[in-house]
């Protein structure tokens, strides 16, 4: 029986809420307080996560890819990004994307990642990238979601079962931000317990 979305909140986000669009719009106006070094800090803080699923079930593995255009994407082989029904047993996404971390952003005793610098949360990633698609599978169904700057363009669009579980992000930076410049590989071993393969498509 699912359970009204009012009382949806625990301590990483609010599930009442889909769509914070001061705070997306407040990370978007000071991309260098949330973003510094530019695009590296946003990967970091998508690895972050599967390091969070790493760390909780003892081990994991993902994948960043450098595509040719410029997007990224960064796909791990966890449970999948919880999904909640609504009253009427539709599927309801945690807005991981769209709202802020309750246990990162604005936390002075967050976690620093490997750059140095505080862990946010994905809707800094979101906020920051001209568009991010989402994609989870699950045991109990998948599906993926198209934001653009953080505001979902798309419902939750159902998604073939292949057996696996896991989640997929894959964004393409703001132009505003610096590219990549230095060698993400030795950030890969800064989260024990979690393999991290770069697969750079770039060229050049």
């Amino acid at each position: 029986m699912s359970t009204p979305r009012a009382s949806w909140r625990n301590t990483t986000h609010d599930w009442a809420a889909d769509i914070d669009l001061a705070h997306l719009s407040h990370i978007r106006d000071n991309p260098a307080e949330f973003a510094p070094g530019g695009v590296r800090h946003l990967i970091l803080e998508v690895l972050a996560y599967p390091a969070d699923e790493a760390a909780s079930t003892g081990a994991g593995r993902c994948t960043v890819t450098l595509h040719a255009d410029g997007s990224v994407s960064v796909a791990d082989e966890g449970r999948g990004t919880d999904t909640r029904f609504d009253d009427q047993g539709r599927p309801v996404k945690k807005p991981v994307m769209a709202s802020r971390d309750l246990r990162f952003f604005d936390n002075l005793g967050a976690e620093v990642l490997a750059d140095g610098h505080p862990r946010r949360g994905m809707s800094v990633v979101a906020a920051l990238s001209e568009w991010l698609v989402h994609t989870n599978r699950r045991l109990n169904g998948s599906w993926t979601q198209r934001y653009e700057h953080g505001v979902p363009v798309t419902g939750l669009e159902p998604v073939a079962g292949d057996g696996t579980t896991g989640t997929t992000v894959h964004f393409l930076p703001d132009a505003q931000l610096p590219p990549l410049a230095d060698d993400l590989r030795r950030f890969a071993g800064a989260w024990p317990g979690l393999a991290v393969i770069v697969d750079d498509r770039r060229g050049g």
